[in-house]
């Protein structure tokens, strides 16, 4: 590696990509982003799919513009990194074959699981094993749903998608940790393979790779791989392969601050030096999804702004416009609480109509409310705000540690109102950004693995000092007190039983 050293960074949304060629020279922030692309998923074989081919083909397009364009800067490229969304994985046969397309989280197939499962092995028992909240999309359901269903005699190896590109890139089979923990089969305490839960469930264990920790290498590109691309010599390093992982790796966190990684989901937690695990954090479904560098995400989902995003396509599809940005000036400008709900109701997960799920649940606790764009929205962003407070206010009582403030990343910290709205809720300032955390932590931990950076501290002092936040200061009101409470009356209301969630 030299200074004027480049990196890849391939960052996998659940439906959209980028690839991105990043410099961090000492007195630079290069972040570049030289394709974009998207794959929603489609209905295949009685199942909702995503289009392998497609998304491989497109992230070799953007690895081959990477080359290009650090050829055109007289720079090499030393290593490049690959982090996606969890839980989804692709089955490989001996040959190295992909045997059918992966099938997505927002599938139906584990809609019924549960109890299936929970009559094999107690939930108790399965999380005081892995430390991971039980959700419907998680590996462990998908997995017992396909043994179920039947999986291909011919299958040899199962990936996640970060490491099945990184299999078809190098050749290697390994499985990264971060995105490892997420599948709810990794012992909390080992870190590996819990042996315990998969005979008892009746997985195929024989099925799953070594687990290898943020900033292995996994290998070179193999020779006919490196000549298609244009990338000769260059390094496959595993970054926090979950792109939540990466995110609170690239976030700037000051101490007993919280974070919030905010997109389509929304996670919301804090880092730890260890797994949390216990009867109320169980009650309370929390997760404690592994980190770079011996780091653990005590977190919980959140539905995050696919609710708005699903009631934007409806709007669209009644012939509405809706520019995002006028939408958001408008509800600004409003200061009543129209409507206010719960958003980890498991009927907003994937529902044929999200405004009529909403107003379903609306109407339980006697409300009704204007479909229109701008009300609809206030609505879905100010519920939003409040189950952030509700979360956080809980992951203090679970750590007996106050949280000093709330640090917004990725696509969602560009939202400003409900920025403002969070501040407002928690009572806590809020700084915004950094936008890409993502891919900025996928390229810190390969710089980490690099030695351009001696440690996980060295890295985020220098994100704290090449990028800018905003920052929110809390507005205490006599609206947003009322809200609040009727808020909490709502939440109890409709999930007393626990606050599990989805």
């Amino acid at each position: 590696m030299t200074k004027s050293s480049l990196y890849i960074a391939v960052d996998l949304g659940a439906g959209s990509g980028r690839v991105f060629l990043a410099g961090i020279g000492a007195n630079e922030l290069l972040l570049e982003e030289v394709r974009r692309f998207q794959y929603p998923p489609r209905r295949v074989a009685g199942h909702l799919r995503w289009d392998w081919n497609h998304i491989f083909t497109e992230i070799k397009a953007g690895l081959r513009s990477a080359a290009r364009r650090a050829e055109v800067l007289g720079r090499p490229i030393y290593s490049l990194g690959v982090d996606s969304w969890a839980v989804d994985y692709g089955l490989i046969d001996a040959g190295g074959n992909l045997i059918e397309d992966p099938i997505c989280y927002r599938d139906k197939r584990t809609a019924e699981t549960l109890p299936q499962l929970f009559a094999q092995m107690p939930r108790e028992e399965i999380y005081a094993r892995t430390g991971i909240q039980f959700l419907t999309l998680n590996t462990l359901l998908q997995l017992y749903a396909h043994t179920q269903e039947g999986i291909a005699a011919q299958a040899h190896q199962l990936l996640l998608v970060p490491d099945l590109i990184n299999f078809l890139l190098t050749g290697n089979a390994r499985t990264e940790y971060t995105n490892a923990t997420t599948m709810q089969m990794v012992n909390a305490e080992t870190r590996s393979w819990d042996d315990v839960i998969l005979q008892r469930l009746g997985l195929p264990g024989h099925l799953l790779t070594e687990i290898i920790p943020a900033g292995t290498e996994v290998g070179q590109l193999k020779a006919e791989m490196a000549q298609e691309l244009g990338l000769h010599g260059v390094k496959v390093i595993a970054p926090a392969t979950h792109d939540t992982g990466s995110a609170v790796i690239g976030a700037p966190l000051q101490p007993d601050w919280a974070y919030i990684s905010s997109g389509t989901w929304s996670l919301v937690g804090v880092e730890l030096d260890a797994p949390l695990i216990n009867a109320e954090t169980a009650r309370h479904n929390f997760t404690n999804e592994g980190g770079a560098f011996s780091t653990i995400r005590f977190l919980k989902n959140v539905m995050g702004l696919w609710v708005l995003e699903s009631c934007r396509k409806e709007w669209q599809q009644r012939g509405l416009t809706v520019d995002y940005d006028v939408l958001l000036r408008e509800v600004a400008a409003r200061t009543d609480f129209p409507a206010l709900f719960f958003p980890d109701d498991e009927r907003l997960f994937n529902p044929v109509s999200m405004i009529a799920a909403i107003k379903q649940q609306l109407a339980e606790t006697g409300q009704t409310i204007d479909d229109d764009p701008v009300t609809m929205t206030k609505a879905i962003l100010d519920s939003l705000a409040l189950r952030y407070a509700s979360v956080i206010y809980t992951i203090e009582t679970l750590t007996g540690k106050s949280i000093q403030g709330v640090q917004i990343v990725g696509g969602g910290s560009q939202n400003a109102y409900l920025n403002q709205a969070t501040a407002n809720a928690t009572q806590k300032p809020v700084l915004a950004g950094p936008i890409e955390a993502t891919v900025l932590g996928n390229i810190l931990v390969q710089a980490i693995a690099a030695g351009r950076f001696a440690n996980l501290a060295d890295a985020r002092q220098y994100v704290a000092a090449n990028i800018q936040c905003r920052r929110f200061t809390s507005q205490t009101s006599v609206v947003w007190e009322d809200a609040t409470r009727r808020y909490r009356e709502i939440e109890a209301q409709l999930f007393s039983k626990g606050d599990s969630g989805i």
